[in-house]
């Protein structure tokens, strides 16, 4: 697979838009639940993707073949992802009222926790806790457990995606499993 995602690569630095179209195909999925898994928000999801393949197109001469190209998707998704998380943090006043937005306030525009009907249909009631326990994990957290678990890449993989050492990302591996044990321990106690 790394041989043809690096051909696949070389084509479309060269000008092949079909080349460029398969990468696109073979990715945006993943891309797609990755987006979703760190954001929480299907619309931000599919921006990232966007966003994602728009940096892959812009920067395909900058792409080292010597690492494999999954990697470097991730790393550039992930990091768009992280970018959003930290751009949420701004402190707005949930009451102040928007400018044209005809007398809403934030409140109105804030997202509905609760889920939709398709929600409930694809996901049991098992994923759903731990889904919800890994939207609660801090941002540090969060990014290995998503890459480890849900997107099965290996400690070195997720090293090269975040630029960190695999001892940190161990670390935080196995620290983000202890916080999501601790969010599901809770959640049992509370619905006993």
């Amino acid at each position: 697979m790394q041989d043809i995602e690096t051909r696949l690569a070389k084509l479309a630095r060269e000008g092949n838009r079909r080349a460029f179209a398969d990468l696109v195909e073979l990715y945006k999925d993943k891309m797609f639940h990755l987006g979703l898994r760190m954001l929480s928000n299907r619309q931000e999801a599919e921006d990232i993707v966007q966003e994602t393949f728009l940096r892959v197109y812009m920067n395909l001469d900058r792409y080292d073949e010597n690492q494999k190209f999954s990697t470097w998707i991730y790393r550039i998704a992930t990091n768009l992802c992280i970018d959003r998380l930290r751009k949420r943090k701004a402190s707005y006043s949930l009451d102040a009222e928007i400018s044209d937005g005809e007398g809403q306030d934030f409140y109105s525009m804030l997202r509905s926790e609760d889920p939709t009907p398709e929600d409930v249909l694809l996901l049991s009631e098992t994923k759903q806790k731990i889904h919800n326990a890994i939207r609660e994990l801090p941002e540090k957290y969060k990014s290995v457990v998503i890459l480890r678990y849900l997107h099965d890449l290996s400690l070195q993989e997720i090293g090269d995606v975040l630029n960190m050492p695999v001892t940190t990302v161990k670390t935080r591996v196995h620290r983000g499993r202890e916080y999501l044990r601790k969010i599901l321990d809770q959640d049992l106690l509370l619905n006993s």
